[in-house]
């Protein structure tokens, strides 16, 4: 008896990527607008911003997504209260599955957030410029990308798309099937959980000498568990992510412009202004005034229309 192959059917597929971006802009930003014939979407990861399209103006916060259909007129400023991160990714996708998407404004969870992540990592693998660049338009590849990067560009940003209309169509009870929880499902779902209570712990503590047991103490969770899950989550060890939370939380505050250096390494717990331009330093690969200086720069430009 022979055996009969199986045609596995896309319910998303992605075309051409357009652009892969991670922006980390000042509380004044704003960017005048654009439209063009491929989708787009924008999640903000840190801040909120206020965005139109179409004819909606729409105010997103940290961990809500918003879509741009092809011809839509977008833009997007910073609220003016917080120093926002963005993420932005444009593509070609003709599949009717993408209905779905119009209009939408959905948030994110952690496996999606997770995805988002690993696309920008990806990406990193295989286009030969910078993610932070505003005016960048066109991603030239690099002679010689991590092997499937591309691919997995393309695999990772179908799964997110699948991810969140499977979640939301579920939520609304029609068209997706729910699938069946598992052990190893919870399991991980649980480290998540873990990891997200965590990292939320820290970012309440940002001028705190933080150690691992206490950490481990407040949050109930054992050494070696926490160590793992920060491992598989980030390939980061636990203090060695809170010093990058750290630095980050310095990058929002030299956007924002609300205090100087030495402000800001009080408000994050550093024992001096020297040991604080250290770190961010060894984290950035910039000091923290060529940081805001580059910053600064690319804030007082205007973007240049597709």
């Amino acid at each position: 008896m022979g055996y009969n192959g199986i045609q596995l059917k896309n319910s998303i597929s992605i075309g051409k990527v357009y652009s892969i971006h991670y922006f980390e802009y000042m509380s004044t930003f704003s960017f005048k607008g654009e439209s063009h014939d491929f989708w787009e979407f924008i999640c903000v990861d840190k801040g909120d911003v206020s965005i139109t399209a179409g004819l909606r103006t729409i105010d997103l916060k940290k961990g809500e997504i918003a879509f741009h259909e092809p011809n839509e007129f977008h833009n997007v400023r910073a609220t003016g209260d917080t120093a926002p991160n963005l993420v932005v990714v444009s593509f070609e996708c003709n599949s009717r599955a993408m209905h779905f998407f119009r209009q939408k404004v959905l948030k994110v969870d952690d496996a999606e957030r997770n995805l988002l992540a690993k696309i920008i990592a990806e990406a990193r693998h295989c286009f030969d410029c910078r993610l932070d660049d505003p005016y960048l338009q066109n991603m030239p590849q690099k002679k010689e990308e991590a092997f499937g990067s591309e691919q997995l560009i393309r695999l990772y940003l179908e799964q997110f798309l699948i991810h969140l209309a499977r979640r939301y169509e579920s939520k609304g009870k029609t068209a997706f099937a729910a699938v069946s929880s598992n052990t190893k499902a919870t399991k991980a779902r649980s480290d998540l959980d873990i990891y997200s209570r965590v990292t939320e712990y820290m970012e309440t503590h940002p001028d705190s000498k933080l150690t691992i047991e206490q950490i481990c103490r407040d949050n109930l969770v054992s050494r070696s568990h926490l160590q793992k899950i920060f491992k598989q989550q980030c390939n980061l060890g636990i203090i060695e992510y809170f010093s990058h939370m750290k630095i980050r939380l310095a990058k929002e505050m030299i956007r924002t412009q609300h205090m100087n250096f030495t402000q800001i390494s009080e408000a994050l717990g550093y024992a001096s202004i020297h040991y604080f331009s250290r770190q961010f330093k060894k984290i950035t690969g910039m000091t923290p005034s060529e940081y805001a200086s580059s910053i600064k720069a690319m804030s007082e430009q205007d973007f240049k229309e597709s």
